[in-house]
Formats: C-alpha cells, sequence, structure tokens
C-alpha cells in the first residue's frame, strides 16, 4: 500500500487562494509520494499537467470528475455519456489506467431508482473504457439518497458490470450504517484504488446518515474510524493500490493536515510491519 496526494484536499484555505500545479507537485514530492489523484483539472490544460508530472517525477494515479447520468431517459443521459468519453481522453493524457465517478442521488427518485438510472449509463460507456485501458470505478458516496451508499450497491452493479471496478471510501460508507472494514472485505475483490477520511459525530454537522445522525469531516485518526483495524484487514485481503488522504475539514490547513494525517497512517502501518 502506498499514500497518494488527492488534488481535493488541497484545493482549499489558503492553497486554494494560491494554487498551482508546479506548487502541488513539490508539495507531493516533498511528501515522498509518487502520485496524485487529479479531482478535475482545475481549469489547465491536462498536457501542461503531465508535462510538470513528468519533471517531478511523479504519476497519476486517478482521474476524478463529476458527470450526471442519474435520468430514467436514455436521451437525457447523452450529455453525461459524452463527459465521461471526454473524461477517458483526459486520464489518458494525464497518462492514469483508472477514472472515479462520484454519482450523486436525487430527491425524486428512490437510491435504487438511481443505481438502475446509473447502471444503464454505465453500461453506455464501459467499452468505451477498454479502448483507452482504463479502468471505471465508482465510489460510495455520501448522500443517503445516492446510488452507492453501501458496499451491497456497488457488488449489485458489478454483478451487471463485470468491468465496473470500486474505489473504496472508508468514511462514506458509515452514512449508509455500514463499517468500513465489513465494507472492504464486501468489496475487496473489485477494490483498485482507496479514499481514507474520518467523521465525528455533531450536532453542526451538515451530512445525515441512515442512523440519522449528524457527521462532520474529520482529519485520519481524529474521528470514530479504527484505522488500525482497517489496515489490518486491508493487509489480510492484500490491498496493495494507493491511499488518498481525503480531508475536507476547516480547522487546519490543507498541508498541516497532510502531514499531520500522514505521520498517522505512516506509525500505523510500521506497527503492523513490525508485529
Amino acid at each position: 500500500m502506498k499514500i497518494s496526494m488527492m488534488s481535493y484536499t488541497m484545493f482549499r484555505g489558503k492553497w486554494k487562494e494560491n494554487f498551482s500545479i508546479e506548487k502541488l507537485c513539490m508539495f507531493t514530492k516533498n511528501l515522498g509520494f509518487d502520485g496524485i489523484d487529479w479531482v478535475t483539472t482545475y481549469g489547465y490544460d491536462p498536457k501542461e499537467i503531465r508535462k510538470i508530472m513528468d519533471g517531478y517525477g511523479l504519476k497519476t494515479v486517478c482521474y476524478t470528475f463529476f458527470v450526471d447520468i442519474n435520468f430514467k431517459e436514455e436521451k437525457l443521459r447523452k450529455k453525461g455519456i459524452e463527459e465521461i468519453k471526454k473524461g477517458f481522453e483526459i486520464a489518458s493524457i494525464l497518462g492514469t489506467d483508472k477514472v472515479m465517478l462520484p454519482l450523486r442521488g436525487k430527491k425524486e427518485y428512490t437510491r435504487d431508482e438511481s443505481r438502475k438510472n446509473v447502471i444503464e449509463g454505465l453500461r453506455e460507456v464501459i467499452k468505451e473504457s477498454g479502448k483507452y485501458n482504463i479502468k471505471i470505478t465508482v465510489e460510495h458516496f455520501p448522500d443517503i439518497n445516492g446510488p452507492f451508499l453501501v458496499s451491497e450497491d456497488i457488488n449489485s452493479a458489478i454483478k451487471e458490470i463485470p468491468d465496473l471496478r470500486v474505489t473504496f471510501d472508508s468514511g462514506n460508507v458509515i452514512l449508509g450504517g455500514e463499517k468500513p472494514e465489513d465494507a472492504f472485505i464486501n468489496n475487496h475483490e473489485y477494490i483498485v484504488h482507496v479514499h481514507f477520511k474520518d467523521w465525528i459525530i455533531s450536532e453542526d454537522g451538515k451530512l445525515v446518515g441512515v442512523d440519522g445522525k449528524k457527521y462532520k469531516p474529520a482529519l485520519v485518526g481524529e474521528g470514530i474510524i479504527d484505522y488500525k483495524k482497517l489496515i489490518m484487514i486491508m493487509k489480510k485481503c492484500n490491498y496493495d493500490g494507493y491511499i488518498n488522504i481525503e480531508y475536507e475539514g476547516d480547522e487546519y490547513e490543507p498541508d498541516f493536515a497532510m502531514k499531520k494525517g500522514l505521520n498517522f497512517l505512516r506509525k500505523i502501518m510500521e506497527e503492523k510491519n513490525d508485529g
């Protein structure tokens, strides 16, 4: 397992005000990472990103972007389908073998209806992804009305689309009432990328789980997730891919959060290796 940079974590606070590809690449390299998960390209030309990345000896481990294919009517999914195809082109330029699609629910649909809608949309593009040698992944998205909230939601989609893969999100499954370690075991055969995040339960939390509790973002190691247990499970399942530290809070500036979260995870990984 290796830890990778997530551009989404850094595109906030003071870093957002002075964001640049060069700055992010330099920070990534100084942390000892060799890869970045680009969550959109922030208006930059992907060729420019690739050139700067190559200069620092970095690679793109995933390209993440938002689309909407959650419609019953095929004609309404068309715009999202074309955006996904364009995403394959960008991913290919960046040099990654995977894309991640965060897919939301809608008030007018039940979770099952949303899942059916997006599965139909994914069917339309899964063959196209093969032309680029790119895997399509979906994550457990923190939306209790969303199509992919817990592990079984994604497994049911994979039964219909066997080439679909998973970006495991340790925090988001909690909103669906599932323990992260259980979700990882249930999805492990199809997991090719991982997001680590954490929560605290708080009255000022903006996300509501199926349990009715309100959840607020926390840095890994400072919330309710038992990461020692989760990492042990991941090793038993022989996961050898990348892990993003995803921080959505505002308690820390992103560079401090990355360093603090990294120190926490490295300590756990070293303890387990020694054991």
